[in-house]
């Protein structure tokens, strides 16, 4: 099949979800794929030019990943980030709103690779994958220890920086399980090597 009919399904699979493209027919400019709430495979690894298509596009959502206060009590000894809304439970929930402990912002946005892993369009024929930056990064909702969260990312843009670099701008919301607003936004971007 011709690059232009790969681009044409590429296209109408990214524009309509109404049209159902087989994985198959993608598989020069798909790699890997990732599930989306609703099992919708979308695609994760693409060419510059097919990324084009998926600007402004929802491209991933993670798995749900539990916040265990071990997790928080590891990062607080990583940091030195003691504060004991984090790491003590009894006193959280009798001087704060909060009920117990809840996770520190900072691991939050540390796990942000982590979900960018799962659920962020790559550049296919990548050689290296640099953390270039978070931008506009909010904190609007405390995650209480024991619930989950996962991430779910648009694409802003997709653009050479030079022939051998490419930057990706996702935005990112790590949303908490059964809560409305999310406990983080931000603008995440990548520099891909080629």
């Amino acid at each position: 099949m011709p690059q232009q009919d790969y681009l044409q399904d590429l296209r109408n699979y990214l524009n309509d979800s109404a049209t159902i493209t087989p994985a198959s027919q993608l598989r020069n400019y798909v790699k890997t794929t990732c599930l989306t709430q609703d099992d919708k495979i979308l695609p994760l690894r693409v060419t510059l030019e097919a990324a084009q298509f998926s600007i402004g596009k929802e491209v991933g959502v993670t798995k749900w990943f539990q916040v265990t206060q071990k997790r928080v009590n590891r990062f607080a000894e990583a940091t030195g980030d003691f504060q004991f809304i984090h790491i003590d439970r009894e006193r959280s929930a009798r001087e704060t709103c909060y009920d117990g402990t809840i996770a520190h912002g900072m691991l939050t946005m540390a796990l942000v690779p982590t979900f960018a892993s799962q659920g962020s369009l790559k550049i296919l024929g990548t050689r290296q994958s640099i953390i270039y930056g978070l931008d506009r990064v909010r904190f609007l909702n405390p995650i209480r220890i024991g619930k989950r969260i996962r991430g779910r990312f648009t694409l802003l843009s997709a653009q050479e920086r030079s022939p051998q670099e490419v930057l990706m701008r996702h935005a990112v919301s790590i949303e908490i399980e059964g809560e409305d607003k999310p406990a983080l936004i931000a603008d995440w971007i990548v520099m891909y090597v080629l």
